[in-house]
């Protein structure tokens, strides 16, 4: 096996190195999680709901611990970190209570001694790579839910997110679910190469839309369950009925909150021309307002970019906007010193021969551009290969229905931005993905349906 270095995204610093999964680790383990999984489909509900309450509890009792450890590997900011552990508690309380309801065996047919039901029954193995930003939730969406429908899961953590993910294995296999059953496989590309290469029955996956593409591309023609989350340019159009400053405050903090790096990030503002300049005012002084720095210190707002080679990104999407006549409003530079610190950026006359409005960022940087009214914002929020989210800002609820159910997007929002509920699908059109996690549907799609015919003697 290869060893994988994992440094501090904050100062550059080597925290450790693991020994990384290689192909023949990764055979060994989904073998094993074949034959571990039948057993762990036969326990009752109910032990797998005890076997993830206990997990729950010891995620609980480590949260401080375990958001440090996120946070110094992914460079997240630590009040962050222990707002997604938090969160994650929220989360795996719905799927404990509606998985019973949602799996149960539904008779939709009986009449004249013929009887027809829909059973759940689970996929099997499921492989789940998952992502560095969120990797908690990210995780959580898949593995919870694939446990408690009676699959076993072969998880691999992104290699920007290592520690966490051997964090969750240990903590998962404390609370009782066997070992094979719950299995991290640690490593970078190769390692989910190899993974894919294994006879799995699905695949989890959220990360960019090259990989995912390659994904099914490989896994298309073996008929394997396909789930690819795979990120944004999320549009946001505020009304000229909508208070300014009010929503300028809430749009720069679904912009650089984790340090934009979120798929549901807003990384594009469509403003009326008549509030155009009052919403700028208000959006750049909220957003000059974020403290910088150190991912440990309680008053941080905007922390590292986890992943080094997307500071380039970054500053070209920011010099590609200049040279085409963007104004820059405040940012637009990486920050000095040692660590992968990039300044929170906003940009104005900006236009879609950019990238900063075509090309998802993934960090704190965002456009924002003025219209004359709901048909141009419609147009321009639809002028995109991807289809995640999308929102308006209006007092108006019929206005705001109206706009976007005309924009091609799996989530929409009215007056609020940046939020996932575990009680609403997560799902995306176009470049953005197939397949959904959450709600009750996200927990029937870790199984497949059986249907039953039964006559009466």
């Amino acid at each position: 096996m290869n060893a994988i270095d994992i440094h501090n995204p904050a100062t550059g610093e080597r925290i450790t190195s693991i020994e990384a999964d290689d192909a023949a680790t990764v055979a060994a383990k989904a073998q094993r999680a074949r034959l571990a999984q039948p057993a762990w489909a036969a326990l009752p509900l109910a032990e797998r709901q005890a076997c993830v309450r206990r997990f729950a509890a010891g995620v609980q009792a480590e949260l401080d611990d375990l958001a440090v450890i996120m946070t110094r590997e992914t460079g997240k900011p630590i009040r962050m970190a222990r707002n997604e552990l938090n969160g994650l508690m929220g989360r795996i309380e719905f799927f404990l209570g509606a998985v019973a309801a949602a799996t149960a065996t539904e008779t939709v047919h009986a009449d004249g001694g013929m009887t027809e039901q829909i059973e759940h029954v689970p996929l099997g193995v499921v492989a789940n790579i998952s992502a560095w930003n969120y990797p908690w939730f990210v995780g959580g969406n898949v593995f919870v839910p694939a446990l408690l429908t009676g699959n076993a899961v072969l998880y691999k953590p992104s290699e920007y997110a290592t520690l966490t993910g051997l964090a969750i294995e240990r903590l998962m296999h404390a609370a009782g679910v066997p070992r094979d059953v719950f299995t991290a496989v640690v490593g970078g590309g190769q390692t989910g190469q190899a993974l894919l290469e294994q006879p799995i029955d699905g695949l989890f996956f959220t990360g960019s839309h090259a990989t995912g593409a390659r994904i099914a591309q490989a896994l298309g023609p073996r008929m394997v369950k396909l789930q690819l989350e795979l990120g944004g340019k999320d549009p946001t159009y505020v009304c000229e009925d909508a208070d300014p400053r009010a929503a300028a405050e809430s749009l720069a903090d679904g912009a650089m909150y984790n340090t934009g790096q979120g798929c549901c990030s807003v990384e594009r503002i469509y403003v009326h021309e008549r509030i155009h300049d009052a919403f700028v005012a208000a959006f750049v002084e909220t957003v000059r307002g974020f403290r910088m720095g150190d991912p440990m210190d309680e008053g941080t707002y905007i922390g590292a970019i986890t992943r080094a080679p997307q500071l380039a990104v970054l500053e070209g999407q920011v010099a590609d906007a200049l040279a085409r006549g963007a104004t820059l409003q405040c940012g637009g530079h990486r920050r000095p010193g040692p660590g992968n610190g990039f300044e929170p950026t906003v940009l104005t006359e900006v236009n879609h021969s950019m990238e900063i409005m075509r090309e998802e960022s993934f960090g704190p940087v965002v456009g924002i551009q003025k219209v004359s009214g709901d048909s141009e914002a419609v147009a321009l929020m639809n002028d995109t290969r991807y289809g995640l989210t999308a929102g308006v800002y209006t007092p108006d609820e019929a206005r705001a229905r109206a706009v976007l159910s005309q924009v091609h997007a799996g989530t929409t929002y009215w007056n609020c931005c940046d939020r996932v509920s575990p009680r609403l699908p997560w799902s995306g059109c176009r470049d953005s993905g197939v397949g959904l996690t959450l709600s009750t549907h996200g927990i029937q799609t870790f199984t497949r349906p059986r249907a039953w015919h039964l006559r009466q003697p």
